[in-house]
């Protein structure tokens, strides 16, 4: 394996190694409130089929790619997964099936057990932790606004008196409630079911920003109508800790995250980042310390 570079993913920054205490902080809530394991690992050995949910509309993340398949950082990284764990489990027929699911759907499907792992733009919080398990981090993002650029908002203080869209059941929607509460803003939210909605409510005037993941939105501002008529408010409202999640089962857990740790220790994830977000320059200092805290040891 090569050396890591400072501008590897792996490479780890020293100010920003609190991001250690917020993996074990994600490592062990999700353990103590794991239940016996109900089985996970026996379903894929005797049906030696794995359900992977995937979003349709969340690039570059995960989406429907031009082939109309499954695809984006977090779809990758998933398929990368089942790679290892053809390997590790000693099931090299393991077949993936793709399930989509939606910001309000994609928990029950986990808990409900149509979907064995989710791939997409979920963030670990300790509200979902009581009902569904997540792997190691994947991503650190921040929740930021698209806006117009002649729509006169600069930043989060901007936003009284207007009317900002989120997704419905998303951690973004909760956090632009939170943040707005928490700095005396009033102003509408208004909640749409999908990403293409937001985009759509802040090119029609009928939203003055849509709040999401930075990355989220940067995907979807080279997919408007006019790409150089929106731009981002160049303030964060929150931090985003994207996970990959699965029903509460220790043992598939343990299973996912050495999937994981392999993966963050080897060249492929240096390959997938540069795929998905080479056109945004290298890793910054926060997500690099999560590539290398994440690469845990056996």
């Amino acid at each position: 394996m090569p050396t890591a570079t400072p501008h590897s993913p792996r490479q780890p920054r020293r100010t920003h190694l609190f991001v250690a205490g917020l993996l074990c902080a994600v490592a062990s809530l999700a353990a103590a409130q794991s239940p016996d394991s109900p089985g996970t690992l026996r379903k894929l050995k005797d049906g030696g089929v794995i359900n992977l949910g995937y979003r349709t509309d969340s690039a570059p993340f995960s989406f429907i790619g031009d082939d109309k398949r499954p695809t984006g950082y977090s779809v990758e990284l998933c398929q990368e997964v089942v790679g290892v764990l053809r390997q590790n489990l000693g099931l090299p027929q393991l077949r993936v099936q793709w399930v989509p699911v939606t910001s309000a759907t994609r928990i029950e499907a986990v808990v409900s057990g149509q979907v064995d792992l989710e791939c997409g733009t979920t963030s670990a919080t300790l509200s979902r932790m009581e009902k569904v398990d997540f792997s190691n981090l994947i991503f650190v993002d921040g929740t930021g606004l698209l806006v117009r650029r002649n729509g006169g908002v600069k930043r989060v203080a901007d936003l009284a008196g207007r009317k900002v869209a989120a997704t419905r059941g998303s951690t973004g929607e909760d956090n632009l409630r939170r943040a707005l509460t928490q700095r005396g803003i009033t102003a509408e939210v208004l909640s749409v079911d999908s990403e293409v909605e937001g985009l759509k409510a802040v090119e029609a005037g009928t939203a003055d920003a849509y709040a999401n993941d930075r990355l989220i939105l940067i995907g979807l501002g080279r997919k408007a109508k006019d790409a150089q008529a929106l731009g981002l408010v160049d303030e964060d409202i929150s931090m985003e800790p994207y996970a990959l999640m699965m029903r509460q089962d220790a043992a598939f857990r343990v299973a996912v995250n050495r999937a994981i740790s392999t993966i963050y220790r080897s060249p492929a994830i240096d390959g997938l980042y540069e795929r998905w977000f080479g056109g945004f320059g290298k890793p910054g200092a926060l997500l690099g310390a999560m590539y290398y805290l994440g690469a845990t040891p056996e």
